[in-house]
Formats: structure tokens, C-alpha cells, sequence
């Protein structure tokens, strides 16, 4: 398994979800151990001269005036990650946590924090080794970055807190002696260090953008997939009609659907049919996905130029021997992105919900209603729309913007906070749920194409038809739909639909 290296290169989206989800190893540079031992140089020159620097030689926030003498600035340290552990609610799960970790390291790996480069080798000697603080989802308002759940994921370094090792929670002074990783004794600036940055909600918006890219293929691809069944026209995804509105998601998806369909006998058999355009959910649906995948992509530059930034306050400049004071720790870019993405990613569910209402709904589709035969004793999936529909309502509830919001901390000295984290896991919400109406029209889908027995669909259509009916038999009488459900996201998540429709029509955008 290779090993992603950490440093002044950009990462990508890519390489966090290696990361987190395949526990891909890391490593620091060279070049970054050199800037992360001469930011630590300046700190201690700067202790031992007793300069006045915020968080190293004071309190916080509100107690930044309160000078913190030289024999104290250890136990400071200490106290700022106990004080800060006040999380609440649900545990992230492990691969948010890996991700957390990895962009600590990250960002650590600039040279701009002042942290000692054993502190963030630690840190990445826990992740490499399969340690995962536990750390509480609730609590952070997105500045000063998320101070609750780094806290608690720094606490297992100086053994305290809890961690999850080899699938059993322990205490962080266990789960160290397991790993043979000595507590650390935290020096001075490294609890602020640890704690001062936007780490968490880009983990978990991070993991979100990059399952929205490929559900913007997917949803394609079931889009077209209903089209086929429903006797739609291909003329929609024609690319001069997108060439006079050249948004380029809106191209994007019609080039997809345009692909996806073609060759297909059952778009062909009703070309010169009486029906004179189709309903808005098949022939805007480049419109809609495409604005989307918009969303999506403005989403996915945000992450990537925010998981290569410094989020420190203060920060260190080596080569200038200076400490600036600023607010890079503010999430404000991560709360209107992920507000942003939480809107298209709900329309990509809005929309296929109403598709899958098509489906089943013998008065639009001309098909057999809700999609089985001997109907009545059988009720097929009208149900299943049933749970779209829950699902896209549930998501326009979690569509209300968080970064909107804000509640002035630490005795008004933060006065504007981003929610930030609370708009990423909002998303990550939505995400999920619009992968489950997704896995639901394409099953719809599939059980139609059923029906079409003497001809054949678009190719790309029939790749994702193979790959669903090889998992998923076709129903002829009720059964317990979820585990249906649940195996056709498990082939979206895995990415195997995808990957077979790739290989018969090329690269989707």
C-alpha cells in the first residue's frame, strides 16, 4: 500500500479519502520537518524572552489579557484541552476522525503553528498505528475553528480522553501503552496549536463533496435510466441546446445522459410518437443536475484550497521571524460552501423523487402500477416512493442555512462565529439521504427495464442494469424492500454501477 506524503504539496480530495477510508499510511516531508522545527525554534526563543503572544504567554479569548507566567505555560497547555473538552451528542465516526487527523497533520505540516514536530509525529504515529479519539460531533460553532472536538481528539496524546483501538474503546493512557506511544507533556503554544483550526468541519465537508461528485454521475445515470422506461427523447441532451446556455454542469450532465443512452432501441422504437416534448423532470434534467454539479465543483475548490491552508492563530513565519495575529481559523468559506452544496445535493434527490412518482404511477408511466404485476395483493414499490418522499422532505429541512446564524462566545470578544461544522454535517446528512432516493429510482428503474423485453437500452443504461440485477433479482411478488435498497447503494458506494458504465461509454463528467 503506498504511503501519501505530507508537506507544502497540495493534497487533494483524493488523497483524504484514501486516508480516511482505505487507512492509507502518511508521512511529513523533509521539507516540512524543516519548517515545523524552525516555527518551534522561534517559539522558544520568543518563551524565553518572556514576549507577550497570545495563547502562549496569556489566557484565551476573553483572558488574552491575562499574562501566564514562564513555570505556567505547560500546565496552560494541558488545562486549554481539558477545558475545551465539552462535547456533546453522537461519536464521528472512524473515517471522519482519520480525516481530522490528517488534516491536523496538514496543516501542521506548513510550519506556520509553532507545534514541536514529536507532538505532530504522535499524532501521526495514532493515525498510522489505527488510533481514533473518540470525539463527540456536537458543539463547535465554527470559530475559533473547532475548539470542542480538536480538544478531545488532542487529549489522547497526552493521555487522557478515549480512543478506539482494534475496534475496542479505551481510555487514552490504555490505548497509548497498547501502541507503545509515551504521553506527551505538552510545551508551550501547542494546546492552542492543537485545538485552533478548521480541521473538523473539512473532514467531514471534505468526505461529503467528494461522495456528491460521483452521486452527480450516478444521478445521471439514473435519469437516464428512467427516461428509457418512461419513452423519453433523447433530443434534450442535443449539444447545441447546451451550447446556447454553456453553464458547465448543464453540458456536463447532458453529454453524460447523452452517452448513457446511446444506441437504445427503446428511445428509437417511439421517435415519430405523438407525444410532442417530455415532462420537466426528463427534459430539464440536464438544467437541474447540471446546476447541481455546479454547486458541487464550487464545493470541491473551497475544500481543496481550504485542507491546504494554515487555520492557526497565531501564525509563524519562519522566514520573517514574525507571529501575525489574524482569523484564519474562521470556517465562514466552509459554512456557505457546504450551505451552497446542501441545496444542490437536495435537488438532485427533489428531482429523482419526482421521477420515481413517474415510475410508479401507472396514469404518468403507462407501466403497470407501482411496478409489479397482480397488483393489489402485491404493492410493489409504492412504498418506496414513500421513503423518497421522507427522505427529500427531511432534506429541505436540513437545506435551512446555518451559516446565517451566529451566537457572539467568550464574553463577546468572538462576536461572529460560521457554524461551519454544524452546515458540513448538515450535508453530510443530505448526502446520505439523496444516495438512498438515488439507489430507489434506480431500482424503479431497473424493474421497468424488465419489461422490455424484445428491445435493448442505451449501453450505458444496460451496464447499470447488469450490475443492479446481479445483485438484486427482479420482484415479482413483495419483499422486504429495504435490504433492496440498501445492496444498490452499497453497489453506489463501492462504485460498481459507475465503473461498468464508464467502461462501455467512456469517462463521465
Amino acid at each position: 500500500m503506498k504511503t501519501i506524503m505530507i508537506g507544502m504539496e497540495k493534497m487533494t480530495l483524493e488523497d483524504l479519502v484514501s486516508i480516511a477510508r482505505h487507512g492509507v499510511k502518511v508521512q511529513l516531508t523533509k521539507a516540512s520537518v524543516k519548517r515545523i522545527n524552525e516555527a518551534r525554534d522561534l517559539i522558544d526563543q520568543w518563551v524565553k524572552e518572556e514576549k507577550s503572544i497570545y495563547g502562549v504567554t496569556t489566557g484565551f479569548g476573553a483572558l488574552s489579557d491575562v499574562a501566564i507566567s514562564r513555570k505556567d505555560t505547560q500546565q496552560l497547555q494541558q488545562n486549554i484541552l481539558m477545558s475545551h473538552s465539552a462535547g456533546t451528542g453522537n461519536m464521528l465516526d472512524e473515517e471522519t476522525v482519520r480525516a481530522v487527523m490528517a488534516l491536523r497533520i496538514k496543516d501542521f505540516a506548513l510550519g506556520h503553528s509553532g507545534i514541536r514536530l514529536e507532538t505532530v509525529q504522535h499524532l501521526l504515529t495514532m493515525l498510522n498505528k489505527g488510533v481514533y479519539p473518540v470525539v463527540p460531533e456536537k458543539g463547535s460553532v465554527g470559530a475559533s475553528g473547532d475548539l470542542i472536538p480538536l480538544a478531545h481528539l488532542s487529549l489522547v496524546i497526552i493521555g487522557l480522553g478515549e480512543a478506539y483501538y482494534m475496534g475496542q474503546r479505551m481510555s487514552g493512557t490504555n490505548v497509548l501503552n497498547h501502541c507503545g506511544i509515551t504521553p506527551l507533556r505538552l510545551e508551550a503554544a501547542e494546546g492552542l496549536a492543537l485545538i485552533n483550526g478548521t480541521q473538523v468541519m473539512s473532514a467531514i465537508g471534505g468526505l461529503a463533496v467528494y461522495d456528491a461528485m460521483n452521486l452527480a454521475k450516478l444521478t445521471d445515470i439514473a435519469s437516464a435510466m428512467s427516461l428509457e422506461v418512461l419513452m423519453g427523447s433523447r433530443m434534450e441532451f442535443d449539444p447545441r441546446i447546451h451550447k446556447a446556455r454553456p453553464h458547465p454542469g448543464q453540458s456536463a450532465a447532458a453529454d453524460n445522459m447523452y452517452r448513457i443512452t446511446q444506441n437504445s432501441e427503446i428511445v428509437t422504437s417511439h421517435k415519430d410518437c405523438h407525444r410532442i416534448q417530455d415532462a420537466y423532470t426528463l427534459r430539464c434534467s440536464p438544467q437541474v443536475h447540471g446546476a447541481s454539479r455546479d454547486a458541487v465543483f464550487y464545493a470541491k475548490n473551497v475544500l481543496e484550497t481550504e485542507i491546504n491552508a494554515a487555520t492557526n492563530n497565531p501564525l509563524i513565519f519562519p522566514e520573517s521571524r514574525e507571529f501575525l495575529l489574524g482569523g484564519n481559523f474562521h470556517g465562514q468559506p466552509i459554512a456557505l460552501a457546504m450551505d451552497f452544496l446542501c441545496m444542490g445535493v437536495s435537488e438532485f434527490a427533489n428531482i429523482s423523487e419526482r421521477r420515481i412518482e413517474r415510475l410508479v404511477n401507472p396514469k404518468l408511466s403507462g407501466l403497470p402500477a407501482f411496478l409489479v404485476r397482480d397488483g393489489g395483493l402485491n404493492s410493489g414499490f409504492m412504498i418506496a416512493q414513500y421513503a423518497a418522499a421522507a427522505l427529500v422532505s427531511e432534506n429541505k429541512i436540513l437545506s435551512h442555512p446555518a451559516c446565517v446564524d451566529s451566537i457572539p462566545t467568550s464574553a463577546n470578544k468572538e462576536d461572529h462565529v460560521s457554524m461551519g461544522t454544524i452546515s458540513a454535517r448538515k450535508c453530510r446528512d443530505i448526502v446520505k439521504n439523496a444516495q438512498q432516493v438515488i439507489a430507489i429510482e434506480l431500482l424503479c428503474g431497473a424493474q421497468a427495464l424488465d419489461l422490455f423485453t424484445n428491445m435493448k437500452p442505451g449501453e450505458g443504461t444496460m451496464a447499470a442494469y447488469t450490475v443492479i440485477r446481479d445483485a438484486v433479482p427482479h420482484l415479482d411478488r413483495d419483499r422486504i424492500l429495504h435490504k433492496d435498497i440498501d445492496t444498490v447503494k452499497h453497489l453506489m458506494q463501492k462504485g460498481k454501477i459507475l465503473d461498468a458504465v464508464e467502461k462501455k461509454v467512456g469517462e463521465l463528467l
